[in-house]
């Protein structure tokens, strides 16, 4: 072991920390790289430098995080640890290891942002708990993303060989090298801290807080850049046990309640003329069912010529009624849920994997069960997955059907159709779906998850070749999964409950995009809102105003003639004016809020930009020509409900 100086010593842990930053800085020109169609065109601007110094800010915070126990272990003034064979072997152990993890973390998220539009938190532990496939899914995308893997191995080794020996081996001679050795070694030591401790935190400034993902927002000029500014790491380990929403206090209770309520209250008039009383209810929560895939929703794209890859969609559409500027309001499956049979946005975390989850829950299932509706819930993975049964569970559906239930029925192919990675194929699972709806109580309301048009992207070998392969891998699936919402429509207009029926199409979040318009913070959020009603020929159209996933179930409720008070974010879109609907989400620390025309993007504080709707890339930002004053006002009012209702447990109507 080569000898070394208290002072080289301390250099060396200077070098072996920069060697980190680089591999960092390595990981995100990988992260932009390779992702660079979601930023072309926005990011060299004047902001560039600006996104330099955030990532830096952030780096710095997430390394020290990560790095703590190494530099404790390096610094701490024992002199007989210092010519150590073991105790240095130890700290080199930690150091690669630690910052192995990091490099990891960070490539991961240059694929899994592509489905998620930001960094993963530390509720991922949470959202996949549940899982016993990860290992298969992992491993595909590991040979999926080979190039990452040996970019993960070159960082590694470089850990490993240009790692430099933060011990003192230096031998001490007499009491004057002792004294000498513990002196500086307390100086360094303390330095050390008080520098991290700036670090961490973000500042020096005594007014700086320790910094969280949304101080992201002061080095980025749109939403989408949060991701390049920050790094997994920092990301999970910031958002541990941090308790998700904080009411904002923007107004007082009396005057919240007339700005925006989410209580809704039974209006005679609209109880008196629904059109769809008794009916059955289907809803189909389609996996990345995105906007973009629809040709009825996209007259406009390739010069006219765009065809997509739902044939069958499109037919149906012509006897739907559907909204041509429909979102979704998260970007992940168990936002989708909540979204859509509870009328529950995703703000800041995905609502289920939070403590708020164990509020007093409702949605469509637990409010028509007030009406005589048995109800029940699909999803063809394994039972438990994705926490989907216990949501199911809370929000009163009475009984849940996933793959434990395909395989016992013995009728579509048992275990032999599972996919291999998540779930039974789309076409099984939904037959026995159709089936299984045959034995049940009328009236009913049943919703199904479905599966195949997820992540990695496989179709049963007998369709192989028969479905567009496009430009991207979900394209085939997407055709597949319309291919047995074809098959199942044909076999459910058979059955007697068919005609008495209103179905629901939409999707859990939007995939994989190869438009520009659908790469926007906005284009994001884009998914179909698609209601069919066989036996009611009326009730079809084109509707050019905004919907949004938490809209489903109010409109369901209305349509049906539903007459108790009930707690929904949503609006109904039959009786509500188009003046007042609106849609909202929230990407990485920032809120959109869309209406009459225009949308606003707020950070809990002020709006950092506004944007025309018909402005499809999102490229004028219009703050200060615009008044926008009472869509703040408004959007003020939805966050703070939200906040106060999920700390509150407020989440169901008071006495209901």
């Amino acid at each position: 072991m080569k000898e070394t100086g208290i002072f080289k010593s301390f250099l060396n842990i200077i070098f072996d920390i920069l060697l980190v930053y680089i591999c960092y800085a390595i990981c995100r020109t990988l992260f932009l790289t390779l992702n660079y169609n979601y930023y072309e065109g926005k990011i060299f601007t004047d902001n560039f430098l600006n996104l330099i110094k955030g990532s830096l800010v952030f780096d710095t915070s997430g390394i020290l995080y990560t790095n703590i126990i190494f530099l404790l272990l390096a610094l701490f003034p024992l002199h007989f640890k210092e010519n150590s064979r073991i105790y240095a072997k130890i700290v080199k152990i930690i150091y690669v290891s630690i910052n192995t993890l990091g490099i990891i973390a960070n490539l991961c998220d240059v694929v899994y942002f592509r489905f998620t539009g930001r960094r993963t938190t530390a509720t991922v532990f949470s959202e996949f708990g549940n899982e016993d496939n990860l290992f298969s899914i992992i491993f595909t995308e590991a040979c999926n993303s080979w190039y990452l893997i040996i970019a993960a191995g070159v960082m590694a080794l470089m850990l490993i060989f240009l790692y430099k020996n933060p011990l003192c081996n230096k031998p001490l001679y007499g009491i004057v090298d002792y004294i000498k050795y513990y002196a500086l070694r307390v100086v360094f030591m303390l330095t050390t801290v008080a520098l991290c401790a700036i670090g961490m935190r973000g500042g020096i400034d005594r007014s700086t807080r320790p910094i969280t993902l949304s101080n992201a927002n002061q080095y980025i000029t749109s939403p989408v850049e949060a991701p390049l500014v920050l790094n997994t790491p920092f990301s999970i380990l910031r958002t541990i046990n941090k308790k998700p929403f904080q009411d904002p206090k923007y107004f007082s209770q009396e005057e919240l309640d007339t700005i925006y309520t989410p209580l809704h209250q039974p209006v005679d008039s609209i109880i008196a003329n629904a059109k769809g009383k008794g009916k059955n209810v289907v809803v189909f929560i389609v996996e990345s069912f995105a906007r973009e895939f629809i040709k009825s929703y996209n007259p406009d794209i390739d010069g006219g010529n765009y065809q997509g890859y739902t044939p069958f969609v499109d037919s149906l559409m012509q006897h739907s009624l559907w909204f041509t500027n429909s979102y979704t309001n998260g970007r992940k499956s168990i936002d989708g849920m909540p979204s859509v049979l509870s009328s529950i946005p995703y703000f800041v975390e995905p609502f289920f994997v939070t403590p708020a989850a164990l509020n007093n829950l409702s949605g469509i299932a637990g409010e028509l069960k007030k009406e005589g509706y048995y109800s029940a819930f699909f999803h063809g993975a394994k039972n438990g997955s994705m926490g989907f049964q216990a949501f199911s569970n809370a929000t009163g559906f009475d009984d849940y059907f996933g793959r434990t239930e395909f395989d016992q029925s013995k009728l579509f192919g048992g275990e032999a159709e599972f996919d291999g990675y998540w779930a039974i194929w789309d076409e099984p699972f939904l037959q026995f779906f159709c089936n299984e709806m045959n034995f049940f109580r009328q009236p009913f309301v049943s919703a199904v998850f479905t599966a195949t048009s997820h992540h990695p992207f496989q179709i049963p070998e007998k369709y192989e070749g028969k479905f567009p392969e496009g430009t991207l891998p979900v394209h085939k699936c997407i055709g597949y999964t319309d291919n047995a919402l074809r098959l199942f429509f044909e076999t459910a207009k058979k059955q007697p409950w068919y005609n008495n029926t209103l179905f629901i199409i939409t999707n859990d979040h939007t995939n994989l995009s190869d438009h520009a318009e659908y790469q926007t913070d906005l284009g994001l959020y884009t998914g179909p809102i698609i209601l069919f009603s066989p036996g009611d020929p009326e009730f079809r159209g084109r509707i050019d105003g905004i919907a949004q996933q938490i809209d489903i179930m109010p409109t369901v409720l209305s349509y049906l003639g539903y007459k108790h008070p009930y707690v929904a974010f949503g609006n109904d879109l039959l009786t509500t004016p188009e003046t007042d609907k609106f849609a909202v989400n929230y990407i990485n620390g920032i809120y959109q809020f869309v209406k009459n025309g225009y949308v606003i993007q707020f950070d809990g504080t002020q709006t950092k930009a506004v944007y025309a709707l018909t402005d499809k890339l999102m490229q004028t930002n219009l703050l200060g020509t615009v008044d926008i004053s009472a869509m703040e006002k408004e959007l003020k009012a939805i966050i703070q409900q939200y906040m106060s209702r999920m700390n509150g447990n407020g989440l169901v109507a008071e006495g209901e």
